[in-house]
């Protein structure tokens, strides 16, 4: 079945340039038009739009008009001869480099995705992570964000984020002075930066990376389509760490979209007073994980027996020394001398043995002799002390 010459489709096997043109007459994350093109084929849903009808089903017959109008505007054939002269690339479900995992969406699948770059998209969306936030972070929130994104690049996982000020744009220069890949995912058409102070740092992903995007070439960006754009980061990664949100961040649709569909969300905490971490801590106090570093990240996102290793505090002195002359150690008032018997009461041994690891430490400056009875040294003052608390 043929289509409009509008649509530079010539059959119904044009499925690339009918997508093309479908990018620009629906709006990203348009669930009633995927369902058009799931149950009919995206060379049927054109030929409806560019006649002018039948009309489809699920909207009213305004919406209906109004997508008409915008189809008699549409020339997919320049769109991408202008995509090509700007080195994007066009894909489409289906191909080979489509990141299969988009498919999770469902009917709120992209129609296709208009690529920037050299990398293959599915290749560096099998093992990736992202990393978004606010973006009037704190420098404290800059800074987990670059950690983070270098210490997942060095270990071979590709970074995803919105390309936007703060977390993103951190985020972004942690992948790339780590590994020189990462990947952005615009709300607005990728050979257009946005935000503007942003455009060297988009120019280097897309020469070292990737930089996508579901809206045509010289698209803008809108409200709705950053919220939209979200969902994309969200499917296309194994997980998503949250650096930095307020309660209304956007980011935290990207970390509910990520739960929705099954993927790990991840929040690194903040000061329990700072408004930009409300929103992580609310998302901590539900289904996220918290995480402070690459390896409790890769321990959820990773492959099995990637754990991260036991925490524990630095090693002591006092930890080096056998149980029982610990025991005596512990015993020792803090702010007096006392008496062996009584050591060797509160140590639960005998005297003679009380004695003799009283000598031994001694030898090893935690005590020292006042008379008949033992005192604990400066020294011993400050070690013995947590060990006194946990008794």
């Amino acid at each position: 079945m043929g289509v409009d010459d509008r649509t530079g489709a010539q059959d119904a096997g044009d499925d690339l340039l009918a997508r093309v043109f479908l990018a620009r007459v629906v709006e990203p994350g348009d669930e009633v038009a995927g369902r058009w093109v799931r149950e009919l084929g995206a060379v049927e849903v054109v030929r409806r739009l560019g006649n002018g009808g039948p009309q489809l089903t699920g909207v009213t017959d305004k919406r209906w008009a109004g997508l008409c109008a915008r189809a008699g505007l549409v020339e997919p054939g320049r769109d991408l001869a202008v995509a090509q002269d700007a080195g994007v690339r066009f894909v489409c479900p289906g191909d080979v480099e489509w990141p299969a995992q988009l498919d999770d969406l469902g009917d709120a699948r992209p129609i296709g995705l208009w690529v920037r770059g050299h990398p293959n998209l599915r290749v560096l969306a099998l093992k990736s992570v992202a990393v978004v936030g606010a973006r009037a972070c704190t420098e404290y929130g800059a800074h987990m964000a670059a950690t983070l994104a270098a210490g997942l690049a060095e270990r071979g996982w590709v970074v995803v984020s919105g390309g936007a000020y703060g977390v993103d744009g951190a985020a972004h220069r942690g992948a790339l002075g780590a590994t020189d890949v990462t990947v952005a995912v615009l709300a607005c058409g990728v050979d257009r930066p946005y935000p503007r102070g942003h455009a060297e740092l988009i120019r280097r992903i897309a020469e070292q990376g990737l930089v996508v995007g579901e809206l045509p070439p010289g698209e803008h960006p809108t409200p709705s389509r950053f919220i939209l754009r979200n969902r994309v980061i969200a499917a296309l990664t194994r997980g998503t760490v949250v650096v930095e949100a307020a309660y209304r961040s956007g980011s935290l649709v990207t970390a509910r979209a990520a739960q929705r569909l099954g993927r790990h969300t991840m929040g690194v905490p903040g000061p329990a007073t700072s408004a930009l971490s409300a929103g992580v801590h609310e998302l901590l106090r539900g289904d996220a994980v918290l995480v402070t570093d690459v390896a409790e990240i890769v321990e959820l996102v990773g492959g099995m027996g990637e754990l991260a290793p036991d925490r524990r505090g630095p090693v002591l002195p006092r930890d080096l020394l056998e149980p029982a002359a610990r025991r005596i150690l512990a015993a020792l008032p803090g702010n007096r001398a006392a008496l062996p018997r009584e050591i060797a009461r509160g140590a639960q041994t005998t005297e003679d043995d009380a004695i003799a690891r009283l000598y031994e430490l001694r030898a090893l400056g935690y005590v020292e002799r006042h008379g008949d009875g033992w005192k604990l040294t400066r020294q011993a003052m400050i070690s013995v002390r947590p060990d006194r608390g946990r008794r």
